[in-house]
């Protein structure tokens, strides 16, 4: 199993020599050369118009899996990251969507990719872009400094995807949107093609399972995820990526699997308070507790049965049932306790000498009180009180 690093390494190497290819109009095939490693995948991802507009190496060194400028539906003013540019062909684009009012990050961390996007920028004439060198695993901007987080076909390189995605979430400004294009997988591929760093270079190795991606953006915080499937993959739509990276007997293992690799434009939402993000707690079972404190405070003993009864049924453990019970005793007392307090006080300020205050109730609101002992089946209330409160 290779580690982080050298995965990082072949990738940088990997795009290195596409960024030399597009520089000199080299062209080649799949596995070594890695101008059109993912072919299938690049494939028309943009409009004429769009390639028209841009210089020619820009267009070339796309190595992406689809056009998440034109499905992130970009503002005008709008600050916009692209995580992995490459040749700066979704930054330009990106610049002009958000005007120049807007502006448009591009982060890489290779030198060639960072170089020939330099050179695009100034062949196309956009002024309101910034090229970054930095790895997608910890992205030199400040926190909540973007609007939109897009990527093409990158994040699935990375072999620590969830450090990605919290880094992109802190990035985001509350409300901030992430959008991205990515190959994700529907079934399991064979171990052999996991294990290809060739194919991990290719876009192939490193995807995800769809309900994976979902989950790991929801972890990173993210709301309103949701999955697009752009384009459906043909075992045979890599037969020569395969050929290349030597493992032709896996176009027979692979058979079956038609359709088990897509790209999909992937979206999320960093919500805009930090509460919107935290997930629910409430629950019937929770109710249920929280009821069964409240009987403890109004000293209803029926409704005090009913809801041990109420919480046991929704699955309520004895350690549940105990720590409600401390709880609401803690909650009861503290006026008590704190009233007696404030006698004491006053008495004392009187110049008057106070008897002295119980032991039981001068204690903290915070000390521990006797635990009860539950029984094991739950005592059923009469048939008086099974609805009360």
């Amino acid at each position: 199993m290779k580690t982080e690093s050298e995965i990082r390494e072949i990738v940088r190497e990997r795009y290195a020599a596409a960024a030399e290819q597009a520089t000199t109009h080299k062209t080649g095939c799949c596995g070594p050369s890695p101008l059109s490693a993912c072919d299938p995948i690049t494939r028309d991802l943009y409009s004429e118009i769009e390639a028209g507009s841009l210089p020619e190496e820009a267009v070339r060194a796309s190595l992406g899996c689809g056009n998440p400028t034109a499905l992130a539906e970009l503002k005008i003013g709008e600050t916009v990251l692209d995580l992995g540019s490459g040749g700066g062909i979704d930054v330009l684009l990106s610049a002009r969507r958000v005007g120049p009012t807007g502006k448009a990050y591009g982060l890489d961390m290779t030198d060639e990719m960072l170089a020939l996007a330099r050179e695009n920028q100034r062949k196309a004439a956009v002024t309101n872009v910034e090229f970054l060198k930095g790895t997608i695993e910890e992205i030199p901007l400040p926190d909540a400094s973007v609007d939109v987080i897009i990527s093409n076909c990158v994040i699935n390189l990375s072999a620590d995807k969830d450090r990605v995605l919290r880094e992109a979430f802190r990035v985001l400004k509350p409300g901030g949107r992430f959008a991205v294009s990515d190959v994700v997988i529907r079934r399991d591929l064979p171990e052999p093609v996991r294990r290809s760093l060739e194919l991990w270079a290719g876009c192939v190795a490193g995807a995800l399972r769809e309900q994976d991606y979902v989950a790991k953006l929801s972890a990173a915080g993210f709301g309103d995820v949701s999955l697009e499937v752009t384009r459906e993959y043909r075992v045979d739509d890599f037969r020569d990526m395969l050929a290349a990276a030597g493992l032709e007997n896996a176009i027979e293992e692979l058979r079956g699997f038609d359709g088990a690799m897509v790209s999909a434009f992937v979206r999320a939402r960093k919500p805009a308070s930090l509460h919107a993000s935290s997930p629910a707690i409430w629950s019937d079972s929770v109710a249920a507790l929280v009821a069964l404190g409240a009987a403890i405070a109004s000293n209803c003993k029926p409704c005090f049965e009913h809801h041990v009864r109420r919480a046991r049924e929704l699955g309520a453990s004895n350690a549940d049932l105990r720590h409600a019970v401390e709880t609401a005793q803690k909650v009861k007392d503290a006026p008590a306790r704190a009233m007696l307090q404030l006698a004491e006080r006053h008495l004392a300020e009187a110049g008057e000498l106070a008897p002295a205050v119980g032991g039981d109730l001068a204690v903290s609101c915070t000390s521990s009180t006797s635990t009860p002992s539950w029984p094991a089946e739950p005592t059923v209330a009469p048939a008086s009180a099974r609805k009360c409160c």
